[in-house]
């Protein structure tokens, strides 16, 4: 017996990601936004990528219900990550399609979107996505940041650690604050980590990380062989170095 579809049946299917508006046209606040998303998004790459599932991206339409969709009410976190999903490239993250709501969303505020993202954002995230943690922070004011986890339908703070991180307890991670420079911008911003406080490394970092490592082996193992007596013209030829560069690690 062969099967009937829904369309068959005359049923209207939902629309899919590719039938869905994905763009508005409308740019991130300010740079140091667009590399604060970035930088929460980049460092959390390298960790999903020792998993088989998840998904992690920003600024990006999500839709959740067909009234959001007649009525162009688009919805774009700034960042939102989800595990239990299979990884693949999106336009947009449809919840009927992905079978679930992001599980973990953040909000960066600016003096024209605060007051939405703490009030208006957060009773959506809450009521109709029932996003497990939500999550706020103040790029120009990193005192301002907040979390909240989802119980009995209803947000409770999230109250910082020993270590002032607020804890995702959905990807066991934490958010804290790190003092440093990102994509040329200095400043306080937010960042994932270990729950023992170890930042997570973009791919980026880690290149960097693995030249400095293999850079200092380098320097050790020049100055081992002169010190076991090879001259600065032998240790040169063994490791392809010029014998200025030698002299410069003697």
């Amino acid at each position: 017996m062969s099967e009937i579809t829904l369309e068959e049946l005359g049923v209207a299917l939902p629309p899919t990601q590719d039938e869905l508006p994905c763009d508005d046209g409308i740019p991130i606040e300010t740079q140091r936004h667009k590399v604060q998303m970035n930088l929460l998004i980049h460092s959390l790459l390298p960790w999903l990528d020792q998993r088989s599932d998840g998904y992690a991206s920003g600024n990006m339409f999500v839709y959740f219900s067909l009234a959001q969709v007649r009525n162009q009410d688009f919805r774009g976190p700034d960042f939102f990550a989800v595990l239990g999903v299979p990884k693949k490239e999106r336009k947009s993250w449809v919840v009927w399609e992905e079978g679930k709501a992001p599980d973990v969303v953040i909000e960066l505020l600016s003096d024209s979107t605060a007051q939405a993202d703490k009030n208006e954002k957060k009773l959506i995230y809450q009521n109709q996505l029932r996003v497990p943690e939500y999550f706020w922070f103040d790029p120009f004011n990193p005192n301002d940041w907040a979390g909240f986890f989802l119980k009995h339908g209803v947000y409770h703070p999230i109250t910082p650690n020993a270590q002032n991180q607020l804890v995702s307890q959905s990807l066991g991670l934490a958010l804290q604050h790190w003092q440093g420079t990102y994509e040329g911008v200095e400043a306080t911003w937010l960042r994932w980590a270990t729950l023992d406080g170890e930042l997570l490394p973009t791919f980026e970092e880690q290149e960097r990380q693995r030249a400095e490592q293999a850079q200092s082996l380098l320097q050790q193992t020049i100055r081992n062989l002169l010190q076991e007596g090879m001259t600065v013209e032998q240790v040169a030829r063994l490791t392809g170095l010029s014998q200025v560069q030698i002299e410069q690690f003697r």
